[in-house]
């Protein structure tokens, strides 16, 4: 049975814009204070939407320190965990070793590979989403874009220049922040319309069994 084809970036490009976090809604703890205040609300989160970023390398001389920044994100709010903070990385450990939640995300098999060695901690309860489209029967790695399309009927947009920006920066940028706070934010919100979305599709047929010669 053929691959169902996920929506196109020019066919995305034609959906209305998805609907981004509002700026006041991302945090970017520093203090003592605001990380005792995202711990708080993090941890009473059932499922979070998450990515990470790192600072890109462009030759094979430079040694890979990555992942620089852990991003979570409810259907309400983004946290950006820079983790050249101990108290950042202390929460990211937390986080991301708890079975209690739930981290949703898209292409996931990097992460699971580089975070372990960053944060010294096995992670847990982590969902790829990419998974529950595959059993529809789309391809491995349908992405967060084609999901946007799918099961929003929205424009995910990316900015090259900023998926390439230097992510260990100890200041990010205003685009730095819109940009890691939607990659987390966006999984969040299909998550929570996955299964509504789900019901809608027609049922996967079952591949056909080849017929043993008599």
């Amino acid at each position: 049975m053929p691959k169902l084809q996920a929506p196109s970036k020019e066919a995305s490009a034609l959906l209305p814009p998805f609907i981004t976090l509002a700026e006041q809604a991302i945090y970017v703890p520093r203090t003592t204070d605001e990380f005792a205040q995202a711990r708080h609300a993090i941890l009473s989160c059932n499922t979070l939407g998450f990515d990470t970023e790192s600072k890109p390398i462009f030759s094979i001389h430079q040694i890979d320190t990555g992942p620089h920044l852990v991003q979570l994100a409810s259907t309400e709010a983004a946290w950006l965990l820079q983790l050249h903070h101990r108290q950042a990385l202390e929460l990211a450990r937390e986080v991301l070793a708890s079975v209690a939640l739930r981290k949703v995300g898209f292409g996931l098999d990097n992460d699971k590979q580089s975070l372990p060695r960053r944060l010294g901690v096995e992670l847990a309860n982590i969902v790829d989403l990419d998974r529950s489209f595959k059993r529809q029967g789309y391809g491995s790695s349908v992405g967060v874009r084609a999901a946007v399309a799918l099961v929003l009927g929205q424009s995910f947009r990316k900015s090259k220049k900023t998926t390439t920006s230097n992510w260990a920066a100890q200041e990010l940028s205003p685009a730095q922040l819109r940009y890691a706070a939607n990659d987390a934010y966006a999984p969040a919100v299909i998550y929570a319309e996955l299964a509504q979305w789900e019901a809608k599709q027609p049922p996967v047929s079952a591949p056909k069994r080849a017929r043993s010669p008599e």
